[in-house]
């Protein structure tokens, strides 16, 4: 069928996605697109975005390729610039650039705690402000890529949590202050998903072969999520749960805290006792 039959959620509309080179960022440039928006794809990996962006690029709708890195001054203002010489116009902001620096306390240092606040918060907060002028222009939309982590701290990801908490009490004061100026702002809170983010080391380099990860059955796949992630956006949503196990972990961690710390607690201790054997 013709896509002219067809009517997307984003039909027409712009959205910059960061981190958009693999993972959760890549199947939502593909999401969106299949929406009918036309997307700028930001990453430090230049090769992959371009050949994304070939791939996203047709009937009707087209797709660029701006290498940048968000914790880089400037970057992101290129990108929106080029957004807004390209097609007119900016509608979605997507800030899904991160790593997770993985380690107990005593493992890392205060380097390893700067490296992922740079990454995590101060590259959504470098995005936000070269996004924002745009975005009140058309009375866009924000989406900030979050995580069950930033509801839920555990033992060796502190910092990874610290930057996901953080997010979220970023989303929830921004959520008033711009809905006065008609930008709404979507918190996802994600869960396991398989999205590559495992294979990437505390350095923010990636491998071949995944780190320590979760069972594959706990795992949503990544154009699942993008799916639920779009059409969160799309309602406006101001926060979404991705995946049943988060949703049901942040309600013991609200509703029962006692019975979560009593359950980390007690795996942190069958763990040590593994590795002592």
């Amino acid at each position: 069928m013709s896509r002219a039959w067809l009517m997307g959620k984003f039909d027409g509309q712009v959205v910059l996605i960061t981190g958009a080179s693999s993972g959760i960022g890549a199947a939502l440039a593909r999401e969106f697109a299949r929406e009918g928006a036309h997307t700028v794809l930001v990453a430090r990996s230049a090769q992959r975005i371009e050949s994304l962006a070939r791939e996203l690029t047709g009937s009707g709708i087209r797709s660029v390729a701006v290498a940048g890195d968000v914790t880089r001054d400037g970057d992101l203002e290129i990108a929106v610039a080029r957004a807004r010489g390209e097609f007119g116009r900016l509608d979605v902001t997507v800030a899904n650039a991160g790593f997770s620096v993985k380690g107990n306390f005593q493992e890392l240092t205060l380097n390893d705690y700067r490296r992922q606040m740079e990454t995590n918060l101060f590259g959504v907060l470098r995005t936000l402000y070269a996004a924002l002028p745009e975005l009140e222009t058309s009375r866009g939309r924000i989406v900030l890529i979050g995580s069950l982590l930033g509801a839920l701290s555990v033992p060796s990801g502190t910092a990874y949590s610290m930057s996901k908490y953080a997010m979220a009490s970023l989303a929830e004061g921004l959520s008033y202050e711009l809905a006065r100026r008609g930008v709404s702002v979507t918190h996802i809170l994600a869960g396991f998903m398989d999205t590559g983010i495992y294979n990437v080391d505390n350095d923010g380099v990636r491998h071949e072969k995944p780190g320590r990860q979760p069972p594959a059955w706990l795992m949503l796949r990544a154009d699942r999520a993008a799916r639920q992630i779009v059409s969160a956006a799309h309602r406006r949503k101001r926060s979404q749960i991705i995946t049943g196990h988060a949703k049901a972990l942040i309600f013991l961690q609200r509703h029962f805290p006692r019975l979560v710390y009593f359950s980390i607690s007690r795996a942190v201790r069958r763990a040590a006792s593994a590795e002592r054997a």
